[in-house]
């Protein structure tokens, strides 16, 4: 696959700048970083069960906040409580239905949950026991407008789509993030504070290697890979790798190949990450004849998508042979604006914008949904914004 450089990928995919509303441009610069206190949350919290939670993020703009819902043995949700996170929700411009426009703006980890705050700038961690959450520190982006944040080990990598676009690497020790010196990296987008949807980028992960960290772009239409060194810092130049139409979503299913969400084209496709760090596509991208699926989770040997436009989910696997195949078009119809999921014990939990709810799904030996729980009254997304982001313990 030919490389490009990244002004040869600003060109071709055209992207424009695009001015901040009046009163909502955010503020760039290091803010304040608060460390551990006990204003995080609020409400009645459940005694710490065995069976896991649920963490939602409602990315609301006068004050973010994560809703906890603790999981039964049956997959079922109960409320235990509402957290905040100190920072303020988002949004990108003229987005259809998922306000941050991302996958991945709330991340667990080996007992962290990490939450975005698009509107402030800023990064939360919290310590999960349980259904309850104690706030240790919320640290500046380094950027604008964070959307999604990787996690492996003592790396942690945020990424900003505000402005130019960025990617800010931390370490974690004792429970507390610093800066990485020589891990900010531009990526010399055209955008304004905040972006539009379209040409803000999506998602920031991490290789099962730890050996790079990849960004998916939508408009450009490209990847970039940056190579990790040794103490978590980010090569200066990143591989720039032709993905699809508009790709959003990405997940690997092998320690070096990745499927990708193609939101342009309604389509999935598998990719080999190469040891530089070039993506190289595997066969064909395989259409569902769904709308805009952009969210892509794993749950066993099965891959579900999420369709925003159609309010379904499809569900997809890899055979014996390495191919990609379409198990079920519709796997769920959710009938709610089916954005970000995550997955706990064999379940899958997926976020509807629209509906202002959060569906538990049990997966079968055959990859089939069956509807097991629904939690509501979570914020619906109205006039550009609305909840994003949820993972699981």
């Amino acid at each position: 696959m030919k490389r490009k450089t990244l002004a040869t990928a600003v060109l071709l995919a055209g992207l424009t700048g695009v001015g901040a509303l009046p009163g909502l441009a955010l503020a760039d610069g290091g803010g304040p970083e608060y460390r551990h206190d006990d204003r995080g949350g609020h409400g009645e919290h459940h005694e710490d069960g065995d069976d896991g939670a649920v963490f939602v993020q409602t990315n609301k703009a006068e004050g973010n906040t994560i809703k906890v819902y603790d999981r039964d043995d049956d997959g079922r949700l109960s409320p235990a409580g509402e957290f905040e996170t100190g920072g303020l929700g988002g949004f990108t411009i003229g987005a259809p239905g998922d306000a941050l426009a991302s996958q991945g703006s709330l991340t667990f980890h080996d007992g962290l949950l990490f939450a975005v705050n698009a509107g402030s700038n800023t990064l939360t961690v919290f310590r999960a026991d349980g259904t309850k959450l104690d706030r240790l520190q919320v640290i500046w982006s380094h950027g604008l407008l964070p959307v999604s944040v990787a996690v492996r080990g003592n790396l942690v990598y945020v990424l900003n789509a505000g402005g130019e676009g960025s990617v800010q690497g931390f370490r974690l020790h004792k429970d507390r993030l610093s800066p990485i010196e020589g891990a900010h990296r531009s990526l010399g987008l055209h955008n304004g504070n905040p972006p539009a949807f379209m040409t803000a980028p999506a998602q920031v992960e991490i290789d099962p290697e730890g050996d790079f960290v990849l960004v998916s772009t939508k408009a450009a239409n490209v990847m970039f890979s940056y190579e990790i060194g040794r103490g978590g810092e980010l090569s200066r130049h990143p591989v720039i790798s032709d993905a699809g139409n508009t790709p959003f979503g990405f997940t690997f299913d092998t320690e070096d190949t990745l499927l990708v969400t193609e939101s342009g084209s309604n389509e999935l496709s598998r990719f080999a990450l190469e040891s530089d760090g070039e993506l190289d596509q595997i066969g064909p991208s395989v259409p569902n004849g769904q709308q805009a699926p952009c969210w892509i989770q794993r749950v066993g040997d099965f891959f579900f998508v999420a369709n925003a436009g159609s309010s379904t989910i499809s569900s997809y696997k890899v055979d014996d042979d390495g191919k990609l195949v379409l198990v079920k078009a519709v796997a769920a119809d959710t009938g709610g604006g089916s954005i970000d999921m995550t997955t706990s014990d064999g379940f899958l939990y997926v976020q509807n914008a629209a509906a202002g709810n959060v569906q538990g799904y049990e997966v079968g030996k055959d990859g089939s949904l069956k509807l097991v729980t629904e939690v509501t009254g979570l914020p619906k997304f109205e006039n550009g914004i609305g909840m994003e982001g949820i993972a699981a313990s």
